[in-house]
């Protein structure tokens, strides 16, 4: 049975299958070092019975206090893992802990094109926000080849939110830049 646990440190020495996914962001080491001493509690690993990575949850929250928020910065799971629900056990943790923090929703960045992703955030509750055009840049659309992406910003509602202000239908039809992205 896959059990979820805090990221340690050392865990930036195993975890390299987990991130050679096209669509996974790869950070240096002090970025990642930097969210587990921000927020320890919000890098969540799951790991196999045997003591295997098979997926890892980087979040933190962030805003201003009527958009306090969790967000998810990288969620990746192990290819031989997929479809196991081991995403919907992490972001599952990370609604627990927004909810603690009284956060108002919880939001995530997805590349356009990845519609295997975008369909499981869809299953968990989440919708489509806004769309932001040109998010990603470079190298590394589904194809290799894309040399900018655009990105949904998905979010669902978490129970502070009673009134879903934080949420929008046909958010895919809601264009913004970049640079209008910020908490």
């Amino acid at each position: 049975m896959t059990s979820l646990r805090s990221f340690h440190p050392l865990d930036l020495l195993s975890f390299n299958l987990i991130n050679l996914d096209p669509l996974t962001e790869t950070y240096d080491l002090p970025y990642y070092l930097t969210y587990l001493s921000r927020w320890p509690n919000l890098f969540s690993v799951l790991a196999s019975p045997s003591g295997t990575l098979t997926g890892y949850l980087m979040s933190k929250t962030e805003g201003q206090p009527h958009e306090w928020h969790g967000h998810v910065t990288a969620l990746s799971i192990s290819p031989p893992y997929r479809r196991l629900h081991h995403a919907q056990i992490l972001m599952q943790e990370l609604e627990r802990l927004t909810d603690v923090y009284q956060g108002w929703f919880v939001d995530l960045f997805v590349r356009t094109g990845n519609e295997v992703a975008i369909g499981m955030y869809r299953k968990l509750g989440y919708s489509v926000y806004r769309r932001v055009v040109g998010y990603y840049s470079g190298p590394g659309g589904p194809r290799g080849d894309v040399d900018e992406e655009d990105a949904f910003d998905m979010r669902k509602s978490m129970k502070r939110d009673v009134k879903g202000e934080h949420v929008r239908e046909n958010g895919e039809n809601f264009h913004v830049d970049p640079s209008s992205v910020y908490f």
